[in-house]
Parts: structure tokens; C-alpha cells; sequence
């Protein structure tokens, strides 16, 4: 595989033979993750080609093989010798969507991102009127919203009407395909799952949020990788996204509250548990239990949150070194194509 930016950090993924240099920087690179596509994979790239040819943005497409048991693999590779804009890459072992992303990520070199599946519900053509708010400087992140019947709009609708009830987003559709500036995968934190709320995690660290409708096909070929067991996770994934959003840099303000408000409220029912005692001369055990619980439990809290402070300021380090070595890496990769 070329070196490209962050290759370093990518030299786990088994990405192939090497690829030609290419003598221009591509201004979008297209992200498709790919678990047995087979038979999708050569129309979507003709597809892509015929898109790109009338559009002056010079575009890559990066297909990331998720752990495909079909051919995808070796079709990639045919591919590839077709088209100068496609670069495979390859996971071993299925790993999902979000590591999907971060590897083609790591691959490309665009500054602008799209986020698009390979299984042809989404049309090729439409990516450069994704891009389009992003190249005009509308926009920091474009989000499709889906036109057309689909399976699945009965669960995507209660998902959306959460999500926006939650997050207090103005979008539609939060978990379609997307366009967005290579800052946005930057801040995005590398959780599975976690690329379905990167809308709401972008609009939280300041980016501009856009939408614009986008025709929704039938699957062209193959069989959807997503049931109904997800539903679930997904849930549990926007609960803790949404703690992510509120508390994660200030944890104190969560845990100590609660711990603070838990331990005044056992010193003031030991207060009364003792007049009681010696005013009334009755003693009323479950007082007692109660201070007990209230103090225990409130320390623990609050301790938490002092925990969690201390872990806070660490991420905070390590994004900010993080970013550090992504600026000298891109640095690094100009300096070289100059």
C-alpha cells in the first residue's frame, strides 16, 4: 500500500499489493465498507466512474473488505487494475462499520469524506450533490435524508424521533450516508457503532450541520448484514453517547452532585434519628440503614466523580497529542508530494 497519511498507525490491516503513486491529491475520498459485496462491487465502481468523469473535484474510492468469506477480495483486485481511483484495503476478521471507516480513514487522503455503502441502495451519482454544500462552504457535514420505501423506515423512525428528541437535532435522518470535512473524523471517537450519532457528536464540537434528500433503491444484490437484534444496541449506543455529550468532560458534575446530594441528605436524617432518639427516647433502626446507605454510597459517588476527572484530563491529553501527531503527519505527507 502507498504511504499515505497516518500509514503508520494503519500497518496492521492486510491492504494488498502495493498501489501506483498517484500524481494528484484527491479532494474527496469516498468510504464504503464491504462485507461480501461480490456482486455488487463492479456496478457500483462503473457507476462511480460515471459519476465522477462530469464533476471537477477529483475523487478516490477506498473499499474497505470487512472480513468478506465471498470473493470481494479478489474482484477488489481486478478492480483496482481498472480503475486508477480505487484502493482496497482489507480487514481479516469482520469488525464493523466504525473500524471500517477509521481504516479507509487512515487510507485516504481527501479532505472531504462520504460515508457510502456498497450494496447500491444508494446511487454513486448522487455522492457529488452530497459533497456539493461541503465544496460551497455551506456546510462542515451533509447528512442524506432517505426518499423511497425501505424495510426498515418503521425502525428508523422511532430511531430518528429519539435521536433528535434526545440531542435536540433539527436533521431528519441521522443514520443515512454522509459527507463531511476530514475535522469532523478527527474528533470523532473510534467506538463501535458509534458512526450512527457522528451527526450528533459533529453539531456538539461546533461543525455546521446540513441535510439534503437522497433516493433510497433496493438492495441490488446480497442480503442485509443488520436485523433486528440491533435495535437494542443501538438504544444502549444513544445512551451512552448522549452521557458521552454531558458528563464525559466534567464527570464531577454528574457523580459529585449525586454524591454530594446522597450525603446531605444522610446527615440531615442522622441528625433527625438522633433528636429523636434523645428528645423522644425512641430509636427507629431503619434511620439508622438509611444514613448508613445515603453516606456510603454518596462518598462513593463522589469519589467517582473525582476518578472520573482525573481520567477526563488524560483524554484530553492524549486527543490533543493525538491531533498533534496527525498535523505532523499531514505535514509530513505535503512535504513529500511537493
Amino acid at each position: 500500500m502507498t504511504s499515505v497519511p497516518q500509514a503508520d498507525a494503519a500497518q496492521r490491516f492486510n491492504s494488498g499489493p502495493p498501489l501506483q503513486p498517484v500524481s494528484s491529491r484527491p479532494d474527496v475520498s469516498i468510504l464504503v465498507p464491504a462485507k461480501d459485496e461480490a456482486e455488487n462491487l463492479p456496478l457500483f465502481m462503473e457507476q462511480a466512474h460515471a459519476a465522477f468523469a462530469s464533476v471537477p473535484q477529483r475523487y478516490e474510492v477506498i473499499v474497505i473488505d470487512d472480513g468478506s468469506v465471498d470473493d470481494s477480495w479478489n474482484v477488489l483486485q481486478e478492480l483496482a487494475s481498472k480503475y486508477p481511483f480505487l484502493r482496497p484495503v482489507r480487514h481479516g476478521i469482520r469488525r464493523g462499520i466504525a473500524d471500517a471507516l477509521r481504516t479507509g480513514y487512515l487510507h485516504s487522503r481527501g479532505s472531504i469524506l462520504v460515508f457510502y455503502p456498497a450494496d447500491l441502495q444508494y446511487k454513486p451519482e448522487d455522492i457529488p450533490r452530497l459533497v456539493a454544500p461541503i465544496v460551497s462552504g455551506e456546510s462542515d457535514i451533509v447528512t442524506g435524508y432517505k426518499e423511497g420505501k425501505y424495510e426498515k423506515a418503521f425502525v428508523s423512525g422511532i430511531y430518528n424521533k429519539l435521536s433528535r428528541s434526545l440531542f435536540k437535532m433539527t436533521v431528519r435522518d441521522l443514520n443515512s450516508v454522509k459527507a463531511y470535512r476530514r475535522e469532523v473524523m478527527d474528533a470523532l471517537p473510534n467506538r463501535p457503532d458509534w458512526h450512527r450519532y457522528m451527526v450528533v457528536m459533529a453539531a456538539a464540537d461546533g461543525f455546521s450541520v446540513s441535510e439534503v434528500p437522497v433516493p433510497l433503491y433496493p438492495r441490488n444484490a446480497g442480503q442485509s448484514k443488520f436485523g433486528i437484534g440491533r435495535i437494542p444496541v443501538g438504544v444502549l449506543d444513544m445512551l451512552a453517547v448522549w452521557f458521552e455529550l454531558r458528563f464525559a468532560r466534567k464527570p464531577l458534575l454528574l457523580f459529585g452532585v449525586l454524591g454530594a446530594l446522597l450525603f446531605v441528605v444522610g446527615v440531615i436524617v442522622g441528625i433527625v434519628a438522633i433528636l429523636w432518639r434523645v428528645i423522644g427516647g425512641v430509636g427507629f433502626r431503619p434511620l439508622v440503614n438509611l444514613v448508613e446507605t445515603c453516606v456510603t454510597v454518596g462518598s462513593v459517588l463522589f469519589a467517582t466523580g473525582l476518578l472520573g476527572e482525573m481520567i477526563a484530563a488524560q483524554r484530553a491529553e492524549l486527543s490533543q497529542l493525538r491531533a498533534r501527531i496527525e498535523d505532523l503527519a499531514r505535514e509530513r505527507d505535503t512535504t513529500n508530494n511537493l
